[in-house]
């Protein structure tokens, strides 16, 4: 079979596609740290519509609107509860501890997922030794709980749990629309629940660059002024906003497509005799733990060596990530790959 490369290793490779290159060249734009960026402005409101917001905030990144987030809902001398896989806390660079001089308390919710029993115990009483409770950040999808992703109904409680303690609540929604794909929750319905939500266009939507910052008008008022501390005012940025106002008319019903492709890659993974278990799938992130003998730096390897690109999440784990660049004969080909292969094995 003729080798097609192909590039598992995130969501976030994708380039744009023709008709979102179109918009982008056709937007209008001007300078929104004047605020007179008229398809930033488009695009914040877009998006807090649909989550029932208040109000938006355009980022470059992610990490910037969690970020930011963090810091608008803490002081210093605060703790922030997450899980011990959350991206905030592993992947940020440590941001909380700098951005907001608050401490981490994580807790280990199954593949990620955080319950009202698992936070009640850790809220810390009004003590001086204690350091203040202040804010609950869930992510959905979990990435390293293999794109586990929380409903509603599992929202709700954490939210009234939060409400009543006094806390304020966050969501990473990095792949939020995975999320909804998989549960077929709405979108509007998530603003009665979050302080806060950060929706990221760059991973399953496909857009090049940024994230928003959803929240109500205060909120978003003071989260501008932390962007602009950060360093995270840009000038005629419609250019990027336009590809996520695309993103989001053309890009969120296909990503059931992107599930599709997740669940075929874990069957033949299941099948491989190098692989001794599966994550369960359900969205587009696959995470395999690999025999005993074989490592993920030789699987990984092999893989590349077969035009294959994925990346590892332990010593002998590794993460498949489908995306809207990978095509119906990408997966068959890996299909055929994985029923080949012939990883090094440690005796």
């Amino acid at each position: 079979m003729m080798q097609i490369k192909t590039d598992f290793r995130s969501d976030t490779v994708t380039v744009p596609t023709a008709g979102m290159l179109e918009a982008m060249m056709t937007a209008r734009v001007g300078d929104d740290v004047y605020g007179e960026d008229e398809t930033v402005a488009e695009l914040e409101v877009k998006l807090a519509r649909i989550f029932n917001m208040e109000a938006g905030l355009f980022c470059p990144s992610g990490t910037m609107t969690n970020q930011i987030a963090i810091k608008c809902f803490t002081q210093p001398m605060d703790e922030v509860i997450c899980d011990q896989t959350a991206h905030v806390y592993r992947y940020e660079g440590g941001g909380i501890a700098y951005h907001s001089m608050a401490s981490v308390r994580l807790l280990y919710g199954p593949r990620g997922i955080l319950t009202p029993e698992l936070i009640a115990p850790e809220i810390n009483e009004d003590n001086i030794h204690y350091p203040n409770s202040a804010l609950v950040v869930l992510e959905n999808t979990v990435n390293k709980g293999g794109g586990a992703c929380y409903t509603l109904d599992q929202i709700a409680p954490v939210h009234e749990l939060c409400k009543r303690s006094g806390l304020k609540l966050h969501l990473d929604g990095a792949r939020i629309f995975n999320a909804l794909t998989a549960t077929g929750d709405m979108a509007h319905n998530y603003g009665q629940y979050f302080d806060g939500i950060s929706v990221c266009l760059s991973k399953g939507l496909g857009a090049p660059v940024g994230s928003v910052l959803l929240g109500s008008k205060e909120t978003i008022h003071k989260a501008r002024k932390i962007r602009k501390a950060f360093g995270g005012g840009m000038r005629q940025a419609g250019f990027l906003a336009a590809a996520g106002i695309y993103a989001l008319d053309h890009h969120v019903e296909r990503l059931a497509e992107d599930h599709r492709h997740a669940v075929l890659l874990a069957d033949a993974l299941k099948a491989a005799d190098f692989v001794e278990d599966v994550m369960q799938v359900e969205t587009n992130i696959v995470i395999f733990k690999l025999a005993k003998g074989y490592t993920s730096a030789a699987v990984v390897s092999s893989l590349s060596d077969n035009g294959i690109l994925c990346g590892t999440t332990g010593p002998d784990t590794i993460r498949f990530v489908t995306h809207l660049n990978i095509s119906e004969d990408m997966i068959a080909y890996a299909i055929q790959t994985l029923k080949e292969l012939k990883p090094l094995r440690n005796i």
